[in-house]
């Protein structure tokens, strides 16, 4: 493992002040994930993205530092913390590296928030505290190779089979699927009714094939879920949800992390740029008293303070139950957007030395490629925000 011997500079930029909204625990809690992503991400990254390779070491860390499940309760081995504070672990991690905080978002949001929400007494018993620890690994098995932006077209199935039921089909481009341990995944039974079972690995069967060969997110593993008459049992089938507002509810959760995580990713690319930008000399003096860089740095903050506004606001709405499917929506698909723009500009300001591994923008440039299309596309949140707006369904 190669450790870059570069020092991880950032400081992250609070035009309006924005600290004053958070408490004194949502501060500590971003001090504590930064010093760690400084510390423990920062210097080994971009070796592991430049190998396609996720650095499975740093479980553990994630863990320690809360950041599998915090709003799960404490009983259940969660650090029962509220949304801004989850919002605000997922930002620092994706300041870090997108990959890193989907490996998180997919263990808090996609596999504990289901078991706690949809599982019974005894499936939380049994997996929460172990997947808060991080001694089990989980992912969430929605998408299909035909399904993605359709779900409830799904094809993977289940039959009664006394004690037990029968899982076919498969699921595809799911992250943390080559090394989970648990899998939540979503299928139909034979009423056609979606409903959300517990897998573990070692079931017969069940094949968890990585996906090579990416662009984006190399940092992270992903991978298909294949069942091949797998016997579940029943006790693994949670109770307390039926339909499509299960797997939909459990993206909810993701999508609000992802709003405050994709910000990250453009405050990272936004930081680098300034620091550069007053360092780099061309014709004389730095590049940053020039007005064209001038504009892309204005424009950056600007953005990035407008996405820090609406996301802490949803944070707050959150907090209070009050967020909509819709309103997280629009928060996702803006965060990701503006991380896309600032990620490009960023890139051109550092000229050639931006599409090179010392710096971290273009490797956030490849990862939001992803950011921008799973847990609802670009365009799909769109369609969600004109059907809200509207009260006219685009969709069909």
């Amino acid at each position: 493992m190669q450790k870059s011997s570069k020092q991880d500079q950032y400081e992250s930029p609070d035009y309006y002040l924005l600290d004053e909204l958070l408490s004194e625990e949502h501060k500590l809690i971003r001090s504590t994930v930064r010093q760690w992503v400084k510390k423990e991400l920062s210097p080994v990254i971009e070796d592991f993205a430049q190998r396609a390779e996720f650095p499975k070491h740093l479980v553990k860390g994630l863990a320690e530092i809360g950041a599998f499940g915090p709003t799960i309760p404490e009983e259940y081995g969660g650090a029962g913390l509220d949304y801004i504070s989850y919002g605000i672990i997922m930002q620092e991690l994706e300041r870090g590296d997108s990959g890193i905080r989907s490996t998180a978002s997919v263990q808090g949001s996609l596999v504990m928030y289901p078991i706690f929400a949809f599982g019974s007494e005894e499936q939380k018993k049994k997996y929460l505290p172990k997947l808060a620890s991080g001694e089990f690994m989980g992912c969430f098995g929605l998408t299909e190779p035909d399904f993605g932006s359709n779900p409830s077209g799904m094809v993977t199935n289940f039959k009664d089979a006394g004690d037990h039921v029968i899982l076919n089909g498969a699921k595809m481009w799911i992250s943390n699927a080559p090394f989970a341990d648990i899998a939540v995944v979503w299928g139909k039974d034979e009423n056609g009714d979606v409903h959300g079972l517990i897998l573990e690995r070692g079931m017969e069967g069940f094949l968890t094939p990585e996906t090579h060969g990416k662009w984006s997110l190399r940092a992270s593993a992903t991978g298909e879920l294949v069942f091949d008459n797998v016997r579940v049992p029943k006790e693994n089938i949670l109770p307390n949800v039926k339909g499509m507002k299960g797997p939909l509810g459990c993206l909810n959760q993701a999508r609000f992390g992802i709003s405050w995580g994709a910000l990250g990713a453009a405050m990272d690319c936004y930081d680098t740029a300034l620091r550069y930008s007053k360092e780099r000399i061309q014709f004389d003096k730095p590049i940053g008293g020039f007005q064209l860089q001038q504009k892309k740095l204005a424009e950056m903050i600007t953005e990035i303070t407008k996405g820090q506004l609406l996301v802490w606001r949803l944070g707050t709405l959150k907090n209070e139950n009050r967020a909509t499917p819709a309103q997280i929506s629009m928060a996702k698909r803006n965060s990701v957007e503006t991380a896309q723009i600032i990620a490009r500009d960023a890139r051109q300001m550092l000229g050639g030395m931006g599409i090179t591994g010392e710096y971290s923008i273009m490797r956030h440039m490849m990862n939001l490629e992803s950011v921008v299309t799973y847990e609802g596309t670009h365009d799909i949140h769109l369609l969600i925000t004109g059907m809200d707006v509207t009260g006219l369904n685009a969709f069909k």
